[in-house]
């Protein structure tokens, strides 16, 4: 046997029994697998959860992969968090839950409800946060902005960037509500529309238009403008839209 052999050998042999392979998907797998522990009663409400540590070391992911699928169990409100004391199983009966599982990308008629839905808190949170951003928060923004611009001319698609640009003006809205939601939207719909964008950037010409668009919702905010910062967040969600089915298509 090879010493590569013999290696892979001994790391299988000393593995944790319940460790999740590696994939794009490692929180949410974690989560299901948590999940699947307190449907089947086998974890009970109040009930505190295993420590980070603990959930780590049997599952074999890192900690901020536990944090994570944690995060998602509290946003179905599965689990409940205190401060110093750790996550515990939510009582079902004192919880009320907004879930949204999107399955099939596929379908033009959920994605025309999913666009309507980020419409109705992107959008409104955009014109918020003209109206509402302190210097700092418009400072943030355009950080985020000239990131982007960076890695489009690094020849990058920037979905980070991307990401850290609506969160800063979800950000400047100084409402935690919209913040929540927003990070409840950004693992269930909207990672998913700007994987997209990283998909169709080697087009001619998407991302500078995507970028163009980000450059007009700064702009309104930058003058306080909230219609037309309103009215440009719904112009990029369309389009978004489009360029996810664009991505979608064989």
């Amino acid at each position: 046997m090879s010493r590569a052999a013999k290696s892979t050998e001994h790391r299988s042999a000393s593995a944790p029994r319940d460790i999740i392979g590696r994939g794009p998907s490692l929180a949410d797998t974690l989560a299901l697998r948590l999940k699947e522990e307190i449907v089947s009663g086998r974890l009970q409400p109040g009930e505190k959860l295993p420590t980070e540590q603990q959930i780590s070391e049997t599952y074999g992911v890192s900690r901020p992969t536990v944090r994570e699928a944690i995060g998602r169990l509290k946003h179905d409100g599965l689990v409940v968090t205190r401060q110093g004391a750790g996550a515990f199983v939510a009582d079902p009966s004192a919880v009320a839950v907004f879930r949204l599982e999107v399955t099939d990308f596929s379908n033009k008629e959920e994605i025309r409800n999913i666009i309507e839905l980020l419409m109705a808190v992107e959008a409104t949170a955009t014109e918020h946060a003209a109206t509402r951003r302190s210097e700092e928060d418009l400072k943030s923004i355009q950080a985020q902005l000239d990131a982007m611009e960076a890695a489009v001319e690094r020849g990058e698609p920037g979905v980070e960037e991307d990401l850290a640009f609506h969160r800063s003006i979800v950000e400047a809205t100084g409402n935690p509500f919209f913040r929540d939601l927003s990070d409840f939207l950004d693992r269930r719909v909207r990672n998913f529309i700007r994987t997209a964008r990283a998909n169709t950037a080697r087009l001619g010409g998407m991302t500078q238009a995507v970028q163009a668009e980000h450059q007009a919702i700064f702009n309104a905010i930058l003058r306080k403008d909230a219609p037309t910062a309103r009215a440009a967040a719904e112009t990029h969600l369309r389009n978004a839209a489009a360029r996810l089915a664009l991505y979608l298509e064989p």
